[in-house]
């Protein structure tokens, strides 16, 4: 899931399995489609930390719908950590910090990834120029993955909306230079023009004087 987290919330990434745990989106939570698994000793547990940790006994017995649950976690797990992976390559300098997962413990004692989420910085840039780069990066960042979520869509969307600004900014900025160099432009003609006919004046007198002697 993708979140901005400098000047707007957070976008987080749902595309987890239907009913494998946990769903963050917004700034609130939601259960994913389909019902939770219901084994025993099974619980969500959200963490900033990667990777899977130990929470039980390696020689634990599970039943053969219990080592099916584990075997979706186990996928799921690594489908999360590739969606993740994919924003935050693509954000490049914009992430603002690795991935943060929620996790969810299976019947084998291990915590597997059923969501996540990458912060980045969605701030303006100092120039029109450079707020649409950054709104570039952050709609490519935001459809990074193979599978974009809902809320990786709307990211998509509010960064494309961004860039739009960006470019009517830097038209009416290049409008306002050709209508400062026109009005220049004019300004130097018409000095050069009084100029001239002053000379042309001054001419004309002395002719005349030169005339009358």
């Amino acid at each position: 899931m993708f979140t901005p987290v400098t000047n707007t919330g957070r976008y987080q990434s749902d595309s987890i399995a239907a009913g494998t745990g946990r769903v963050t989106s917004g700034s609130g939570s939601s259960r994913a489609s389909g019902a939770e698994p219901a084994s025993t000793g099974t619980q969500s547990v959200q963490s900033g930390d990667a990777g899977n940790s130990s929470n039980g006994s390696a020689s634990v017995q599970l039943s053969p719908e219990a080592l099916a649950l584990v075997r979706q976690l186990q996928t799921t797990d690594t489908h999360v950590r590739a969606h993740e992976m994919a924003h935050l390559v693509a954000a490049s300098g914009l992430a603002t910090g690795g991935p943060s997962f929620q996790y969810q413990r299976g019947p084998d004692g291990q915590n597997y990834a059923v969501g996540g989420e990458v912060g980045i910085d969605t701030s303006a840039g100092r120039t029109p120029q450079e707020t649409l780069r950054r709104a570039d990066v952050i709609a490519a960042a935001a459809l990074a993955p193979s599978d974009p979520s809902g809320q990786d869509y709307a990211v998509a969307a509010k960064a494309r909306q961004m860039a739009v600004e960006a470019q009517v900014a830097i038209q009416q900025e290049q409008a306002q230079k050709l209508s400062d160099a026109a009005k220049a432009y004019k300004d130097d003609k018409q000095t050069a023009d009084a100029s001239g006919n002053s000379g042309d004046q001054n001419n004309s007198d002395t002719t005349r004087i030169d005339t009358y002697a």
